[in-house]
């Protein structure tokens, strides 16, 4: 193992003792009690089996067979889980053959980012992370449950999932994906379409059809954003089947996939291999994962969610631990944002099975650590394949199919993985580099500051930014507004890079898992909301974003800086981002969020 990764996973294990040790014991006193069946009153294990077959109760309460608790997030309005419609029949029947029984335990909501992009909606986005974790405690606080299987792939539910699935550590839990839709319209050729639209060069009916063409049927958006970078980080995380991630809805092997999903978290009940989440989860599991996410070059949301899942876990990362596994993390996947290929691309040149294969041979993942899978984690480094009606797991070739999709880790792509922490007068903040152009890694230019992304929105389509800027976009965070991605800036931003300026954004906000090659500065901390130096910021100050050397600063006299009031959002913009849309049921939350580097957690 890479000494610089020891040292980071030390570091993180020193750190967590106290909350660690006081979670294990939670869930080693959860554990040792007797059964749910068993241990609740009679009417309560009435209650909760009333409804079930007349076997199924025999079975669950007289022969004590593992009862599975699903928890799902189907909905038909997020493409990615509507193929969920069918899963908890397949599931049931699956549980009936191996003697167990099931029951869906609960729903909970799933919103689509890709609906609410820059309408209000979106200011519900990061909290409802949250909220999902939440409503699967209430699914699973009923208490009869021997295991659960989790529903859900895309953004903020996968992380709510597993954050709930953790504050019930001592139940084996598997996660149950629908995988990425077909390839359509090309995503490069998608982004042309946006910029030509913030142009005037095409119209409304353009865009639509655009759109319409790259997001076409079930399955998760197919460019390598939030939703798949989840599917990355599962794997590398020993929570899936493995090589389950990458597979078509409708695909022959994703209903054999479900299935094994169940004999899977059954095998995880038995006294010799019981694996419940709240241990398999650890440190070494939450550095592979952070490993995963670095050299493939994903979401930048994870900085936030992955942060707020190892808490859930007692487990204590930031951002600078980030930054120093980045440091010595090799690039190995090129995967539109960062390239031009798809998720299916990816995983027609090997996909996670190839990247975890190189990760681990070369001692940049720990190989020896609780997975939910026989084989241990070298078995989601292997090529997933079916043979007489039977999943099988072979051996993947040495070298890459596809060199310009993914590598080895002997010639990667780079030698550092695409994610930087910048640090400086103005905060602490991330930037994602693996799709910037290198000749963009350090920007300095005078600010612009809006107090909103309407307000840049409207003054590119005024024509008043044709030049060089650093568009500061304030009042974004958490405590604000509930921190939107601010997506819908990608395209004028592109258009003004395009012509030749240099141009970056620099935000307490959060991008797409989509962003790509514009400088972006994001989740600056602490926010401006909460008294950051980002409200001290003025029109025409010169900003430097350095890359290279990872800092970020407002090039002020010291002393003028230091003097310089904190600007305080005016009322009625205030009150504007807290009204409508159900964002009054979020003030809570808005007024007791942490930072994002604390993971933006409401539940603490």
């Amino acid at each position: 193992m890479k000494q610089s990764h020891i040292e980071v996973t030390e570091r993180i294990r020193e750190r967590s003792r106290p909350t660690r040790t006081a979670y294990l014991q939670r869930v080693d006193s959860i554990i040792n009690r007797q059964r749910g069946a068993d241990r609740l009153g009679c009417a309560n294990v009435a209650h909760a089996f009333a409804a079930m077959p007349s076997n199924d109760k025999l079975r669950v309460i007289a022969e004590k067979a593992s009862n599975i608790g699903v928890v799902t997030a189907y909905n038909e309005m997020l493409s990615a889980h509507q193929p969920y419609v069918n899963y908890p029949d397949i599931i049931r029947d699956e549980a009936k053959k191996l003697g167990a029984t099931m029951q869906v335990a609960g729903g909970v909501p799933a919103m689509c980012d890709g609906v609410t992009q820059g309408e209000p909606g979106m200011e519900l986005s990061l909290f409802s992370r949250d909220v999902i974790a939440m409503s699967t405690a209430v699914a699973l606080s009923h208490d009869v449950f021997d295991a659960a299987l989790l529903l859900g792939v895309c953004d903020k539910i996968v992380p709510g999932l597993l954050i709930g699935a953790l504050h019930f550590g001592h139940l084996p839990c598997v996660f149950v994906p629908a995988g990425p839709m077909s390839t359509g319209l090309d995503n490069t050729e998608k982004s042309k379409v946006r910029e030509k639209y913030a142009q005037g060069l095409v119209g409304r009916e353009e865009l639509l059809a655009s759109e319409s063409a790259a997001y076409h049927g079930a399955g998760t958006c197919t460019f390598y954003g939030t939703a798949n970078s989840n599917q990355m980080l599962l794997e590398a995380m020993g929570l899936h089947v493995p090589g389950a991630a990458f597979v078509h809805p409708h695909d022959g092997l994703r209903e054999m996939l479900t299935r094994e999903a169940v004999k899977m978290v059954l095998q995880n009940t038995q006294k010799n291999h019981f694996t419940p989440i709240g241990k398999l989860v650890d440190e070494y599991v939450i550095v592979n994962a952070m490993v995963a996410l670095l050299a493939t070059g994903g979401s930048t949301n994870h900085l936030i969610h992955w942060v707020a899942i190892a808490r859930a876990a007692g487990i204590i990362i930031d951002w600078t631990d980030f930054h120093y596994l980045a440091r010595s993390t090799p690039l190995l996947a090129s995967v539109y944002p960062n390239g031009k290929a798809d998720v299916n691309q990816f995983q027609t040149a090997g996909g996670p099975a190839f990247v975890i294969r190189e990760l681990i041979d070369a001692g940049y993942m720990y190989p020896d650590v609780f997975t939910i899978a026989y084989g241990g984690l070298r078995q989601y480094g292997q090529l997933l394949t079916k043979e007489d009606n039977k999943l099988v797991w072979k051996d993947l070739p040495k070298d890459s199919s596809d060199e310009t999709i993914v590598r080895t880790a002997a010639a990667p792509f780079n030698e550092s993985g695409g994610l930087r922490l910048l640090k400086g007068n103005l905060g602490r903040s991330v930037i994602k580099i693996s799709a910037v152009p290198e000749d963009r890694h350090i920007i300095e230019a005078p600010a612009i500051v809006f107090d909103g992304q309407e307000e840049l929105l409207a003054a590119f389509d005024r024509g008043e930014l044709e030049r060089d800027f650093v568009a500061v976009v304030r009042f974004q965070g958490p405590k604000a507004n509930g921190m939107p991605e601010l997506h819908k800036l990608t395209p004028p931003l592109a258009v003004l890079q395009n012509k030749g300026f240099m141009v970056a954004l620099v935000t307490d906000g959060r991008m797409s898992g989509a962003s790509g090659k514009i400088p972006a500065a994001i989740h600056l901390s602490p926010e401006a909301s909460a008294g950051g130096a980002l409200a001290k910021v003025r029109d025409g100050d010169i900003i430097r974003i350095n890359a290279t050397v990872g800092t970020l600063n407002a090039l002020v006299d010291e002393d003028t800086w230091a003097e310089r009031e904190v600007v305080e959002l005016s009322d009625s913009k205030r009150h504007s981002n807290s009204h409508g849309i159900g964002r009054e049921l979020f003030g809570g939350m808005r007024r007791n969020v942490l930072s994002a580097e604390e993971g933006a957690v409401t539940w603490l």
